[in-house]
């Protein structure tokens, strides 16, 4: 017997009746030999983080712009923060913990440079509008590995696509579109469970908010540090869900209104401050200069862009390499085409 089929046995013996199994996949979109080795799910965990859009996730922004201290979050390490706080979940719940982990580490991979402004950038300037978890499905379909993309299975593509929530409602309604599987489900929590400790810390770190200033219910409830709060709401969901047993994320009203409330708050004195805001206007202003500029100029958009499919139209292909870079490569693009070179002495 394969080792993929033993543990694709052991799945079906040790995980929940409510998880998602290896062997039950829904499959991919182009059929191809299994790995002798790894569950269809591992296997895409492993394909995500081997891909290019991975590792320019180290230098894209989070919340600051290129910060110069080494301890802010990038949308790496968010990702990494996201991974970690769903598998804990998900094996707390005894559900598939490699699924849960594809759909964690893939779930950025559309972002933009300059975090959520440069996702408003292209949302206004690009026809159709863009939104960083459809990039996301669009990264790994059709623009990894040479335009073949990543393959992934179905109930991958699914978590990726359906894990953001915005300011939507910290649990799926019931009448919500949301991801077919509970690992899924996990994943969009974990997500905002994550964001809203670190953005906070990072707050903290850079003075934009000072210690202490929290709705008192946040403190409360969640607790006064990044790891208490990480902690209470895993555990609040945790056990609720065990409680319940009905295949539906549970958790308690008041950690979903601490979560809400300190999501609230980080829109309204981090996101929004005037302050931090001023850095993602002259992003803005970049991002846009760079995409009017790949439509208009032939030489810059084969140089740097280079042959595209003759199924992608030019506006796409630009918007596809501009939502791909990092920022330091937005920022030092934008200098050597718009800014004037020092005159060399000879």
């Amino acid at each position: 017997m394969l080792i993929r089929n033993e543990l694709e046995e052991l799945e079906l013996r040790e995980l929940s009746r409510y998880a998602a199994k290896s062997a039950e996949t829904r499959g991919r979109a182009r059929p191809e030999p299994e790995c002798d080795l790894r569950p269809a799910f591992q296997h895409d965990r492993d394909r995500i983080v081997h891909s290019k859009a991975f590792r320019r996730l180290k230098h894209k922004t989070q919340v600051f712009l290129s910060p110069a201290g080494d301890h802010y979050r990038t949308r790496l390490t968010h990702t990494l923060e996201v991974s970690q706080i769903a598998r804990t979940i998900a094996r707390c719940l005894r559900l598939n913990e490699s699924l849960t982990e594809a759909i964690a580490l893939g779930h950025d991979l559309g972002h933009t440079p300059f975090g959520h402004a440069g996702e408003d950038v292209l949302n206004r300037i690009v026809k159709g509008g863009f939104s960083h978890h459809k990039q996301s499905l669009r990264v790994v379909d059709e623009l990894e590995m040479g335009g073949r993309g990543l393959n992934l299975t179905f109930e991958v593509r699914d978590g990726i696509l359906k894990h953001s929530k915005g300011r939507g409602p910290i649990l799926r309604d019931p009448g919500e579109d949301g991801p077919i599987t509970l690992e899924g489900e996990v994943v969009r929590v974990a997500d905002i469970s994550a964001y809203i400790c670190h953005d906070l810390e990072d707050a903290e770190r850079g003075g934009v908010v000072k210690p202490g200033f929290l709705p008192s219910i946040c403190e409360k409830i969640l607790g006064s540090t990044s790891s208490e709060r990480i902690g209470s709401m895993v555990r609040d969901v945790v056990t609720r869900t065990r409680k319940s047993d009905d295949g539906i994320l549970h958790m308690s009203l008041s950690v979903i209104e601490a979560m809400s409330d300190l999501r609230d708050f980080l829109y309204e004195q981090v996101y929004e401050d005037p302050w931090v805001r001023s850095s993602f206007i002259r992003a803005s202003k970049v991002l846009t200069e760079l995409y009017e500029y790949f439509l208009r100029d032939d030489a810059l958009f084969e140089n740097e862009i280079g042959q595209t499919s003759s199924r992608v139209s030019r506006e796409r292909a630009v918007c596809d390499f501009i939502a791909g870079m990092t920022d330091r490569y937005a920022l030092d693009l934008y200098e050597r085409i718009f800014l004037p070179k020092p005159w060399g002495v000879f």
